[in-house]
C-alpha cells in the first residue's frame, strides 16, 4: 500500500469519524477534505474541484427547485389534505396513507423536502385526531427513505450511482428501472411497521406531549377580545350593493363592515381578492368576507339582501392561503404615534384593517379615532403579501406574534395545474430519454420560474448549499481513491474474502458495505464512495455491474439505523422526540428486510450475465 493510498484511507476514516461525530457540518467536513486533496498532492486543483461541476450537482440543484415549486403551489399540501381525509382517526389507517403519501410524492421529489413539507401536516393530523405524533414522524421519515427507491431522480445517491455506470462505460439506468424493487420496500415497509415496528416506537397512541404549534388566527381574535363578527357572506343579484364600489357602498359608513375579501366565480373556477380596493366593484353572486359589529350584523344582512354562506374545509383552507393575520406593537419612533387609524390613512396605507387594539393589555373599545402611543399592539388582517410587507417596517412596527397558520401558506396555490403539467412533461422527458436528465430537470427548473410557480427569489432559497457542497466536496474523495489504488485494494480484498462464492452473496457484502458507510457517513457520500467498489468487484466476477449498483443506491437510501446517516430521518428527532436507540430497535430490522428484497429482485430484474 502506497503512501497516497493510506493517505486517502486515513482521510476517510477522519471523515467519517467527523459526520459520525455530528459536531462540524457535513459541507464544511466535505470542504476540509476538498482542501486535504489539494494540498496533500493527491489530486490536482482542478481534480479536487471537479466535483462542483458535476451533472449530479446540478440534477440535485434543480430538483430542489422543482420541489419547492410543488410546495408554493400547493401539491404537496393537497396530499396532506387527502392524507387527513382518508386516514380518519384511526393509527393504523393513517400510517397507511402517510407512509404511501410520502413515498408517492418523495419519488419526484428531494426526499428531505418531503420530510420537511410532512412534517408540520403530521403535527396537524396528529392534533386533530389527538394521536401520539412520536408514532407517525419515524414511519413517515422511512417511507421518505424509500421513496428514493422508486426512481431515478428521486434521491441523490441514485444519480451518483447512475453517473458511476456511465462514467465505466454503461448505460445508465431508466426512470422506473427499479421502481419494483422500491415498491416491494415499501409494501414490505408498510406491513413491517404495521405489526412489528410500531411496538417499539416511543409513547403511548394518545399521549400528546411532543406535540408543539403557535396560536391560530382565532386564538389570536379571542386574545384581543374582539366582539365584531366575521362572516362570509352572499350577495344576492337583487341586493342594492351590486354594481356599486365599496367606497360607493357606504357599508363602513352606515354599518361599520369593513369587507376582507371577495370570492368570485369566473369561468375557470373560483377568483379570491384579498383586501380588495375601495373602487373595486361588487357583482351578483360575490361571496363577501366581513367584519361587522355584532349590534348592526342582523339589520345589515336584511337591509341589503345578504345571506350567511356556511364554508367548506377548502374554502376555509384556501381563504388562510390568501387572508392572514399579525400582532404588533407601536415602535416608539413610529409615525403614528399621536394618530388615530383614521388620521394615518392605515386602511389605504397598508392595506390592511386593524380590527383590535390592546394598550397595557387591555383592549380598547371604539378605537377607530383612539390616538395612538408606542407600545400598543395592534392585531391586523389583510393579504398575506401585505402582512410581509409591515413586517419589513421595522421603525413603524415590531412584530410581536405570526399566527400558526402562516406556516401553512400556499403562496402560488393559483398555478397548481401548471405545476403539475411542468412536473408530467419532465419525467415524460426522462422516461422517454429525449434529452438528457439533468436537461430536463433544468428545463423544469426555468420553467417555474417563467411560470411565474416561484420567484428567482424563492428558487435560489429553496437550493440547498450545504447539500451541495456536501455532494460536490465528495465526489473527488472517490477519484481519489480510485486514483490510488485503494479501490483497486478493497475490490482485491472482497474478491479474496467471497470472490468463490455466488454473486449473490458478493451483492450482500456490497449493500452492508454501503450501509455501513452510511452510518457514519452520509448516504449520499456512501454511495460516492461504494458506487465503483461495486462496479469493478463485479467486472472481476466477470457478471453485470448493475445488480451490485442497485444494491448499492438501495442500501443509501436505505439509512434506517441511526438518526444521523440522512437528513430524512435527523429532521424527524426533535418533532418526535426521538433517542439514538428508537431507530436502532425500529431501522435495524427493516434494513434486514430491505436487503432480503433487495437480494431476490434484483437478480431478476438485472440477472447476473457474463460480460461480453
Amino acid at each position: 500500500m502506497s503512501g497516497e493510498t493510506l493517505f486517502v484511507f486515513t482521510l476517510i476514516g477522519v471523515t467519517a469519524a467527523l459526520m459520525a461525530s455530528n459536531r462540524v457540518r457535513f459541507d464544511i467536513v466535505s470542504l476540509l477534505v476538498v482542501l486535504s486533496l489539494m494540498l496533500s498532492g493527491v489530486l490536482s486543483v482542478g481534480e479536487a474541484l471537479s466535483g462542483f461541476g458535476n451533472p449530479v450537482v446540478i440534477m440535485v440543484a434543480g430538483l430542489l427547485v422543482v420541489g419547492e415549486m410543488l410546495d408554493r403551489t400547493g401539491v404537496a399540501s393537497a396530499m396532506g389534505d387527502a392524507i387527513l381525509k382518508r386516514g380518519g382517526t384511526s393509527e393504523t389507517r393513517l400510517l397507511v396513507v402517510i407512509m404511501i403519501g410520502a413515498a408517492t410524492l418523495g419519488a419526484v421529489m428531494s426526499s428531505t423536502a418531503i420530510v420537511a413539507i410532512f412534517i408540520p401536516i403530521v403535527l396537524r393530523i396528529a392534533a386533530e385526531t389527538k394521536l401520539n405524533v412520536s408514532r407517525l414522524l419515524m414511519p413517515m421519515s422511512y417511507a421518505a427513505l424509500v421513496s428514493g427507491m422508486l426512481t431515478l431522480i428521486a434521491t441523490t445517491p441514485n444519480l451518483v450511482v447512475n453517473e458511476e455506470l456511465k462514467e465505466a462505460g454503461y448505460g445508465g439506468f431508466g426512470f422506473f428501472s427499479f421502481t419494483p424493487i422500491g415498491l416491494t420496500v415499501l409494501v414490505v415497509a408498510i406491513i413491517y411497521i404495521m405489526f412489528i415496528g410500531r411496538r417499539f416506537l416511543p409513547g403511548d397512541i394518545h399521549d400528546l406531549t411532543a406535540q408543539k404549534g403557535g396560536r391560530s388566527i382565532l386564538k389570536l381574535w379571542q386574545d384581543f377580545r374582539i366582539d365584531e363578527i366575521c362572516e362570509p357572506v352572499n350577495l344576492a343579484p337583487d341586493s342594492p350593493l351590486v354594481g356599486q364600489t365599496i367606497t360607493e357602498a357606504g357599508l363602513d359608513t352606515h354599518y361599520g363592515v369593513r369587507i376582507l375579501g371577495i370570492t368570485r366565480k369566473t369561468r375557470s373556477g373560483e377568483e379570491r381578492t384579498a383586501s380588495p380596493q375601495p373602487y373595486t366593484r361588487l357583482k351578483a353572486g360575490d361571496r363577501l368576507l366581513i367584519i361587522s359589529q355584532s349590534a348592526d350584523h342582523e339589520r345589515l344582512l336584511a337591509e341589503q339582501n345578504l345571506s350567511p354562506h356556511t364554508p367548506s374545509k377548502q374554502d376555509h383552507q384556501r381563504m388562510h392561503w390568501e387572508l392572514g393575520a399579525l400582532a404588533v406593537l407601536i415602535h416608539p419612533e413610529s409615525g403614528l404615534i399621536g394618530k388615530s387609524l383614521r388620521e394615518a390613512g392605515f386602511r389605504s396605507r397598508y392595506k390592511l384593517h386593524v380590527v383590535g387594539i390592546r394598550r397595557d393589555r387591555k383592549p380598547m373599545a371604539g378605537f377607530t379615532d383612539l390616538k395612538l402611543a408606542a407600545g400598543d399592539s395592534l392585531l391586523v388582517v389583510g393579504a398575506w403579501s401585505n402582512i410581509q410587507l409591515l413586517q419589513s417596517l421595522h421603525h413603524e412596527f415590531v412584530v410581536l406574534e405570526m399566527p400558526a397558520e402562516y406556516k401553512e401558506v400556499v403562496p402560488a396555490y393559483r398555478r397548481k395545474p401548471v405545476a403539475l403539467v411542468i412536473l408530467a412533461v419532465m419525467v415524460l422527458l426522462t422516461i422517454f430519454d429525449v434529452v438528457p436528465i439533468v436537461v430536463a430537470v433544468m428545463m423544469a427548473a426555468l420553467a417555474a420560474i417563467f411560470t411565474r410557480c416561484l420567484t428567482m427569489e424563492d428558487s435560489y432559497r429553496a437550493i440547498h448549499w450545504s447539500s451541495l457542497v456536501l455532494v460536490a466536496g465528495m465526489l473527488p474523495l472517490a477519484d481519489a481513491l480510485q486514483k490510488t489504488g485503494g479501490t483497486r485494494l478493497i475490490v482485491d480484498a472482497l474478491m479474496y474474502t467471497v470472490g468463490d462464492s455466488s454473486p449473490g452473496l458478493m451483492l450482500t457484502v456490497i449493500f452492508f458495505l454501503t450501509a455501513a458507510l452510511g452510518m457514519f457517513l452520509s448516504n449520499t457520500a456512501a454511495a460516492v464512495l461504494a458506487a465503483p467498489i461495486a462496479i469493478i468487484t463485479a467486472e472481476s466476477l466477470g457478471v453485470s455491474p448493475y445488480p451490485f449498483a442497485i444494491a448499492v443506491l438501495i442500501a443509501a437510501s436505505a439509512a434506517f439505523m441511526t438518526p444521523v446517516s440522512s437528513p430524512v430521518v435527523t429532521l424527524v428527532v426533535e418533532p418526535g422526540r426521538y433517542g439514538f436507540m428508537d431507530f436502532v430497535k425500529v431501522g435495524v430490522p427493516l434494513t434486514l428486510l430491505t436487503w432480503i428484497v433487495t437480494l431476490l429482485l434484483a437478480p431478476l430484474l438485472f440477472p447476473f450475465e457474463a460480460l461480453p
